[in-house]
């Protein structure tokens, strides 16, 4: 059951309308913003993506994290990369292979420790400026991703 209230009256609203029990409503809730989130994803990198390349990493934050995004699924989760083995995966991206690695790293998507990469063992915790900054797609697909699901 979730605690988070402002959800809570949203769920109820739905229930008002269309009659459905909470779950019902829930989980329509939750498909919808799931189908939103990756509608904007695509949005968002889909014109930049060219038989799996991009021509420039973009200078908007959110835009370049959706670009990490996509550019994070290339990756194993759980697997130990060493640096030659990341920029081979980025050099399949765009030649500028160092900047995506340190971006992945800095957006908290890689872990770097003694020379080797690997995905995070878990999403990364956002506040609420930076959450402004990611794209939704990265709430409701990151988690299952770096956990296999």
């Amino acid at each position: 059951m979730t605690r988070n209230s402002d959800f809570k009256q949203v769920v109820r609203a739905r229930m008002a309308a269309t009659g459905e029990g909470y779950t019902a409503a829930r989980a329509a809730l939750h498909r919808e913003a799931y189908d939103a989130a990756r509608a904007e994803q695509e949005r968002l990198v889909g014109r930049l993506f060219t038989d799996g390349r991009i021509e420039r990493v973009p200078a908007r934050r959110k835009v370049r994290a959706a670009v990490l995004l996509e550019v994070l699924s290339r990756f194993e989760p759980g697997r130990d990369y060493s640096e030659k083995e990341v920029n081979e995966v980025l050099l399949g991206v765009h030649e500028d292979f160092a900047y995506l690695r340190r971006e992945l790293v800095n957006y908290h998507y890689l872990e770097r420790e003694d020379g080797r990469y690997r995905t995070a063992a878990h999403a990364p915790e956002r506040s609420a400026t930076q959450r402004q900054e990611i794209p939704a797609w990265e709430s409701h697909w990151l988690e299952g991703f770096l956990t296999g699901a």
